[in-house]
């Protein structure tokens, strides 16, 4: 018998269970306001802010209630509490967990827990204990988006140094002309070198929303006009993110009345009753064969 077999029960009983991994969260965002702009922010977008409210439990002394949810932060730090006491939190920094919700409220909470100047540059794995989002952010906290056209928003009127204000640099030059669109929520017009793109986020189901797409392709109503072609779509955070391939001499509000009238038939084939026809089948077949997952 080994020693461990040996010892008290009473001693091997006091131990502290181990804190569970998070469980996998398919739609982390859900219940968010705004969920379909959670998704852009994290997944497409190349720089964009958000104020959030946070919830007065989570808000330790001295703390801000406000937040600044942004894309990126500089050297991809996970969250920032500045000099001037503001808190920023970056949503593409790499979560470790399955769930992002919970990855994003333990970089808020340790931001707003940190003295001011001061990054965070690592987070402890969450658990299944971790508070997500949903928890931490104030039953009235809203979610409007704010493009940038560079990530200067990081600094306002403060002073970078060093590796981070070459990764400031480094950003500003990197960065892709994007516009969001009006005809449909979470819709964003995007120029990659001489292409240009619509990239949608829908806010319906994977797998309801890819048969929606199916019956569009298959009746050839999928495309936003002359001199644009669905490319495919990606799935990110439990969501369907459509990718159109342009005319790229036209701008974005050129595309804006193509657009809603997608919307239209893609609301009426995502309310079609009837099962897939083989045509149909085939076409959402197709779809998946070109399929993206990011998580």
């Amino acid at each position: 018998m080994g020693k461990a077999s040996r010892r008290p029960r009473a001693e091997r009983a006091s131990r502290p269970a181990r804190p569970k991994p998070a469980p996998f969260e398919p739609r982390p965002f859900q219940g968010l306001p705004n969920e379909t702009d959670w998704v852009a922010m994290r997944e497409i977008l190349p720089a964009a802010t958000a104020v959030v409210t946070i919830a007065s439990e989570h808000v330790p002394d001295g703390a801000p209630a406000v937040a600044t949810v942004a894309t990126v932060l500089p050297m991809a730090w996970p969250a920032l509490h500045r000099t001037d006491g503001t808190v920023l939190v970056g949503t593409q920094s790499g979560g470790t967990s399955g769930d992002a919700s919970r990855d994003l409220a333990a970089q808020l909470l340790a931001a707003l827990a940190a003295d001011q100047g001061v990054p965070i540059t690592a987070i402890p794995p969450v658990t299944a204990d971790s508070p997500r989002l949903q928890d931490v952010l104030a039953p009235d906290s809203t979610f409007e988006l704010t493009l940038h056209e560079g990530f200067d928003f990081w600094v306002d009127d403060q002073e970078l140094e060093g590796d981070a204000k070459e990764s400031l640099e480094r950003a500003n030059a990197s960065i892709v002309p994007t516009v969001a669109l009006t005809a449909l929520p979470s819709a964003y017009w995007v120029r990659i070198g001489e292409r240009a793109h619509i990239r949608l986020v829908l806010p319906d189901d994977e797998d309801p929303a890819t048969d929606a797409l199916a019956r569009l392709h298959a009746a050839g109503d999928d495309g936003l006009g002359e001199g644009t072609r669905l490319l495919g779509a990606f799935r990110t955070s439990g969501l369907l993110v459509p990718v159109w391939d342009l005319d790229p001499t036209l701008e974005a509000a050129d595309h804006e009345d193509a657009l809603a009238a997608w919307g239209t038939r893609y609301a009426a084939a995502l309310a079609a009753p009837e099962p897939l026809t083989a045509d149909e089948r085939r076409a959402r077949a197709g779809l998946l064969s070109r399929q993206v997952t990011l998580r």
